[in-house]
């Protein structure tokens, strides 16, 4: 049967711009569908207008430190108020970046979302699609959490937070994950009063105790109000006011309210039955190179339920066009790569590989190595504040985990993630040289920590002053 399309993507997010731009580049005939903003979420409503947010917030933070000091505070226009120029900024990307991506691309976009017609045809509108292959890239949705009047007050989510016309002068903030932690801090920078209620025992609550309680202690100090282990039974809106009751503090209140609460998958446009693509409300079911039970259809990025994060799709998308390249000895397993990830707050938070509390559970022998901020002297006199870099190592030198919090961490960790998935050991780390003075030298004081901490076996002392003497 002849196909219109080598390729068709649903989606043109992270992944589906991966798939679609590398596989035009290649030669492929490549029609991309996107019914919303080229970019996805990340481009429009996520990744890149928070972390905008937050550097407006971050100088707003530092002109009111100077006033501390008795020093004039001046603030920018962009920092009083962010959103006109944010906005700006998202439309010259948009149409002056990102759509010159796609010029080698047969763009449907903003003609309506795609279904499937059958397993090899799609619908957009009026027009049928037909394609040898279908990458399946639609993304989630922010979920709200199950509280009675929730609909009707309508909180804002990460889809129309940016559509906000002036900063709050208080915010309450479902939620404890990275979302929730990023957008507390950046509004109680830029002057509203924030309030952050969640169900679980703190921000950031699931991942290391140390990172999250000085996280927490950060947030407090300037001035976040949180409300830990919260039952919260109704939200309400009245006379231009939002009002959370909770089992334990009765009424909360604020202008307005941000739901951070997590993700859930949207497939119901799609039809997907008619493809016989089967799912779950977890996530589109894959196989390690990311095909549906349909081989010739992949699902790619949030909407398999792996990893909810820009950077997972973008690489799940490299990795699915590769695949469909490839027979099968040099077709690549997506879960055998190990996924880094950050939270961009002050401090940064950084992890990669499982959590200490997997390790445990699955009975792994390691132990762990910190090197904190307040012992190197780059960071005391550039005034960073408190910060670590921790690792958990076998006793031969195997890094399963690395957890880096403070100045500079989405940098440091990827140095971490390529020694896991490279299964480089630890004393390879220390026997790079790392420029000095940075803040990944870091990492090298955690490795040769690591070493030093062997010396302390008699043995090795033993073998060590044996060979000096030869």
């Amino acid at each position: 049967m002849k196909y219109e399309y080598d390729a068709a993507v649903i989606g043109l997010g992270p992944a589906g711009m991966a798939i679609s731009v590398m596989g035009s580049e290649m030669g492929l005939n490549v029609c991309g569908i996107e019914a919303h903003k080229l970019g996805g979420e990340c481009m429009n409503v996520g990744c890149i207008p928070s972390k905008a947010l937050l550097r407006s917030a971050k100088v707003r933070h530092l002109t009111t430190k100077f006033q501390d000091y008795g020093l004039e505070k001046a603030e920018p226009p962009a920092v009083r108020d962010p959103f006109p120029r944010l906005h700006q900024h998202l439309r010259y990307i948009n149409e002056q970046k990102t759509a010159s991506m796609f010029k080698k691309v047969d763009l449907v976009h903003q003609q309506g979302k795609a279904s499937f017609v059958d397993p090899h045809t799609l619908a957009v509108g009026d027009r049928r699609i037909t394609a040898k292959r279908i990458f399946i890239c639609a993304g989630t949705r922010p979920a709200l959490p199950p509280i009675e009047g929730i609909e009707e007050v309508q909180p804002l989510t990460n889809e129309t937070m940016f559509n906000l016309d002036r900063v709050p002068e208080s915010l309450i903030v479902l939620g404890s994950g990275a979302i929730a932690c990023e957008m507390a801090q950046a509004f109680r920078r830029l002057g509203s009063q924030v309030k952050c209620v969640m169900r679980g025992d703190g921000l950031l609550w699931r991942e290391d105790e140390e990172a999250y309680q000085l996280l927490m202690e950060t947030f407090e100090g300037e001035g976040v109000e949180i409300y830990r282990n919260r039952t919260m039974t109704r939200l309400e809106r009245n006379n231009g006011r939002v009002t959370l009751h909770t089992e334990e503090d009765g009424a909360i209140t604020a202008e307005e309210v941000l739901s951070a609460t997590g993700r859930r998958m949207n497939f119901g446009p799609m039809n997907l039955e008619a493809a016989g693509i089967a799912y779950s409300d977890r996530g589109i079911k894959v196989n390690r190179y990311l095909q549906t039970n349909r081989r010739h259809i992949y699902a790619v990025g949030d909407c398999n339920g792996y990893a909810q994060l820009s950077h997972a799709a973008m690489h799940q998308g490299m990795l699915a066009l590769m695949n469909a390249m490839m027979f099968w000895p040099f077709k690549r397993d997506y879960r055998s790569y190990v996924t880094p990830w950050t939270v961009f707050t002050e401090p940064q938070v950084s992890h990669v590989g499982p959590r200490e509390s997997d390790l445990k559970e699955r009975g792994v022998r390691y132990e762990t190595v910190v090197v904190r901020h307040e012992d190197y002297g780059a960071a005391i006199a550039e005034n960073l504040g408190r910060g670590f870099v921790k690792v958990h190592v076998s006793p031969g030198g195997r890094i399963y985990a690395a957890t880096v919090v403070g100045e500079g961490s989405g940098e440091l960790i990827n140095e971490w993630a390529l020694a896991i998935q490279q299964r480089i050991p630890m004393h390879r780390i220390m026997l790079l040289q790392h420029s000095f003075p940075t803040m990944s030298f870091l990492n090298k004081r955690a490795s040769e920590s690591w070493m030093m901490n062997r010396m302390k076996s008699p043995r090795i002392r033993r073998l060590a002053q044996l060979f000096y003497r030869f």
